[in-house]
């Protein structure tokens, strides 16, 4: 009888219950692809939404575009290259057990991204300062068209969304961090770092590909 209990006793080994090191590896890597695909295709409706307005609408979205700060959206583009690097080096370090390295890596990542949200701030003020915005009511005017309006509400959903995704990026960052003030990661397992690192390389490409095409339209 005491044998029936501790086979089905939920408190058993912990061998029983949890898969090996090199499973849970592979389970987490693929779990985060499937999630990065979903991004993608979230992110390819609104491409492709915006590909089909400016077919419809080509010479104002080649206007509406001038109202945009190719500057500030270059510098954004080289930030987050830059911090892609850094999380790359990241796991690198993780993989030799270096967690001091990770966190000055993913330190300077999270600087970064904290400097694309503040030019993205400033982006955004001066537009609104501008009016260009679309609940504006003097944007409603002959100059600021269902065209314009159109061009700057997917500038600001598209923009809008991924910086939301820069945000939740710098909050895995941390929390990798964390781990590795504690000494967590080795050559045997680096998981978070790559899993994190992998997240943040999607919101780097994502934007490599809207600085073209909202910046560069004209």
């Amino acid at each position: 009888m005491s044998h029936h209990a501790e086979v089905t006793d939920p408190q058993g080994p912990p061998h029983v219950h949890h898969m090996d090191s090199t499973t849970a590896y592979q389970a987490a890597k693929f779990g985060m692809w499937l999630f990065l695909a979903t991004e993608i295709l979230l992110f390819g409706g609104l491409f492709c939404a915006f590909a089909l307005f400016r077919w419809t609408y080509l010479e104002e979205f080649h206007h509406a575009s001038k109202h945009l700060n190719v500057w500030m959206g270059g510098t954004n583009t080289i930030v987050l290259i830059i911090s892609s690097y850094f999380a790359a080096m990241a796991v690198d370090a993780a993989q030799h057990g270096d967690n001091k390295k990770v966190v000055r890596n993913l330190t300077v990542t999270i600087i970064c991204a904290c400097g694309f949200l503040v030019i993205k701030y400033f982006e955004y003020s001066s537009k609104y300062h501008h009016g260009l915005f679309p609940l504006n009511p003097e944007f409603n005017s002959p100059e600021f068209n269902k065209a314009y309006q159109s061009f700057f509400a997917l500038y600001y959903c598209m923009t809008g969304l991924h910086a939301l995704h820069v945000i939740i990026g710098m909050c895995l960052l941390g929390w990798v961090i964390s781990l590795a003030r504690k000494n967590r990661f080795s050559g045997r397992y680096y998981t978070p770092v790559e899993v994190g690192a992998l997240y943040w390389h999607l919101v780097d490409l994502i934007w490599i590909y809207l600085f073209p095409l909202l910046y560069l339209v004209g």
